[in-house]
């Protein structure tokens, strides 16, 4: 899993300086829109819908931003229909890359994220071409705190976690099957575990490794894709060497 955590640094790092403050935003009520149609609008009933709403929270959305994103969803409100959408793609070297998306307007949507992947030296690709490569998983990411990370690791283990990874001495990221998310949270919740933010997640099977020419290119175009309204979430699978991971994260 280590390069998935490497990713989540360079995410944490991004997300602390993130100037589009408002873009962000509109992505997060999409996805707590989406979450309560589906499952409804109480959140201790929809489980969705409460990962939606922490993600809102770990980003300062306004409470008001978060109800009237509900209320659009269940009826109480007029709201957008958007529905979600997953690309499957290639970047430069042959990179597996998902696009996950929420639009309500699947040709703008589809126009959009095939000019990115031209735009960055990749090629979109039809469905099943590469998801195959990547697998659903829970992800806790839980602070230390001071805490010994081989500590919190065994009580994650001890709680359900599939897998641990230890690498980053401020942040332990706990991986579960997709069922076991909440079950897991609660369990580390009750052992006074900090949990920083949980969601259901895509992890790569593998990873390959690129030179970093190619991985510049390949972050390049996870950028252009991510700054569209329409992306949610974007997953790889290459591994980001140490000196282009040092530059990118610092």
């Amino acid at each position: 899993m280590s390069g998935h955590s490497k990713w989540s640094t360079i995410k944490r790092q991004k997300g602390a300086n993130d100037a589009k403050r408002g873009a962000l935003f509109t992505k997060v009520a999409r996805e707590i829109m989406v979450s309560a149609r589906a499952g409804g609008g109480d959140p201790d009933a929809n489980y969705r819908l409460r990962l939606a709403m922490d993600k809102a929270r770990a980003v300062n959305m306004p409470m008001d931003n978060i109800k009237r994103a509900i209320e659009r969803a269940t009826g109480a409100a007029e709201g957008e229909q958007f529905e979600e959408i997953v690309y499957e793609g290639y970047g430069p070297g042959g990179v597996a890359i998902l696009v996950e998306a929420m639009t309500d307007n699947r040709n703008r949507t589809a126009s959009d994220v095939r000019s990115m992947f031209t735009k960055a030296g990749g090629q979109l690709a039809g469905s099943g071409a590469v998801a195959w490569q990547f697998e659903p998983r829970g992800l806790i990411s839980v602070s230390t705190n001071g805490r010994d990370a081989d500590e919190l690791a065994l009580a994650a283990i001890d709680a359900g976690a599939a897998d641990v990874d230890t690498s980053d001495p401020a942040l332990v990221e706990v991986y579960t099957d997709p069922g076991d998310l909440e079950r897991v949270r609660k369990a580390l919740d009750a052992e006074h575990v900090t949990v920083e933010h949980a969601e259901q997640t895509m992890i790569a099977r593998t990873t390959v490794e690129l030179d970093a020419h190619r991985a510049r290119q390949n972050l390049r175009l996870i950028e252009l894709l991510e700054d569209l309204d329409d992306v949610q979430r974007v997953t790889a699978n290459f591994d980001i060497p140490e000196d282009v991971f040092a530059e990118v994260a610092g």
